[in-house]
């Protein structure tokens, strides 16, 4: 039988598609800029699908981020999915919006060049995987660098200027007042709450107290849902209050990093007074700030060494009991109570004596306990390394201390009612 043999060819291989992805970004926040990247986005986006041998891999979009800064989330996205081998070329307006820092753009572009990923540049018409690629990139990339300094210098030219003149450059609006045409215009409704929160504190009330009181009579906060320890320290701290100005209290670092320093002393500051109409005295301010001084020589929070350090929960919202040390005796308290106040979470405070008393009570050696649950019913509950557990009811001391809750809630409704006022309770 005579054999016939027959010439299979080979099946051609179907070209593979290029996975391209896009990076755009826009340097402020403002409407107009972010209608800019919306349509960047869409551009791009069209740009890619439409082109037969690409294949779409994604848009890679910052929002309100300098090109100098390291910490861009969408750009870091970027860089990890073309490690992860998810990507195979970059499209991008131009080297600033990439980066303008040439260490970053250079080391980003050859790690990309590594895994053989290419960058193409539209406004310069430049990819990185050609052979005068990185050349013209370093040059282009030191004169943007260089472009980037010579602004923030000439930025930093004009904000001294308005400084040495009592114009304020930047901030942000605050209780009691908005920034109108560069000056703090006051809202009379919110300088009364102002005025209640300096009353009360001065009156011997504290932060979490304060917010406490403000909380349960229905006064929001300007920029949060509850009021809480920062926002009341944060407006007793505030010197603007007295109707004075501080200026350059804040500086960047530099035209890189643009990381925002405080300024201690490294450059000159501007003292304003009477720059706008005041909400407190300056009498008034100082007694604050006196006694503040005076809370945190005699209240400090502090390193112990209990050991039960680290082990004691909320039974609420279990989240870690914190130790503080008063000029009275030293307590645990709940971080979330702390912090945010009893409407957040109910959890007790309890004295450091009662949490050894239960130990000793109940023979326990500390090395053994796992954690301690602290519940509102002023139960403590042990919980040892074998998997048991001890219960212990504690209770509080007599108290002999004259200032009694009715006298507390007395003064504080004496004050309330000194401030109520139709249009703004």
């Amino acid at each position: 039988m005579k054999r016939v043999i027959t010439r299979i060819e080979p099946l051609q291989e179907l070209p593979k598609r290029t996975r391209v992805a896009a990076y755009t970004r826009v340097s402020s926040g403002k409407e107009a800029m972010l209608n800019s990247l919306s349509a960047q986005i869409s551009y791009y986006k069209n740009l890619i699908v439409t082109n037969s041998e690409w294949e779409f891999a994604g848009i890679y979009a910052d929002e309100g981020l300098t090109g100098t800064s390291e910490s861009r989330d969408q750009f870091q996205a970027l860089i990890n999915d073309c490690r992860n081998g998810k990507i195979d070329m970059i499209i991008t307006k131009s080297i600033s919006r990439f980066a303008r820092n040439t260490l970053i753009l250079l080391e980003t572009i050859r790690e990309l060049k590594s895994l053989n990923i290419d960058v193409f540049f539209e406004e310069q018409n430049i990819h990185t995987l050609s052979s005068e690629g990185e050349m013209i990139l370093t040059f282009m990339a030191t004169f943007a660098q260089e472009e980037s300094r010579s602004v923030s210098e000439n930025m930093k030219w004009r904000i001294k200027k308005d400084f040495e003149e009592g114009i304020m450059w930047g901030g942000k609006d605050s209780l009691g007042y908005r920034i109108i045409d560069r000056k703090l215009v006051l809202v009379p409704e919110e300088a009364e709450i102002v005025k209640l929160i300096f009353d009360l504190y001065l009156q011997g009330y504290g932060d979490m107290q304060i917010a406490k009181i403000l909380n349960e009579e229905g006064i929001e906060p300007m920029k949060s849902k509850l009021w809480n320890r920062s926002s009341i320290r944060n407006i007793l701290i505030n010197s603007n209050y007295t109707g004075n100005l501080i200026l350059q209290k804040t500086y960047r670092e530099n035209h890189l990093t643009k990381v925002t320093r405080l300024n201690r002393g490294e450059f000159d500051k501007y003292y304003i007074e009477d720059n706008h109409q005041p909400i407190i005295s300056e009498k008034v301010f100082k007694e604050a700030t006196m006694l503040r001084a005076s809370k945190a020589n005699n209240n400090e929070y502090i390193e112990n060494d209990s050991p039960y350090k680290g082990k004691i929960r909320c039974g609420n919202c279990d989240k870690m009991y914190t130790f503080r040390r008063t000029k009275y005796n030293d307590v645990w308290l709940c971080s979330t109570a702390r912090q945010k106040g009893a409407s957040a979470c109910n959890g007790k405070q309890v004295p450091d004596k009662k949490i050894m008393e239960a130990s000793n009570n109940l023979g326990l050696n500390s090395n053994l306990v796992e954690s301690i649950i602290i519940n509102s019913n002023n139960a403590l509950i042990f919980r040892m390394e074998d998997g048991t557990q001890k219960d212990y009811i504690w209770e509080y001391d007599p108290k002999s201390q004259s200032w009694t809750d009715e006298m507390k809630e007395a003064a504080r409704k004496r004050v309330l009612n000194q401030y109520r006022r139709k249009d703004w309770w």
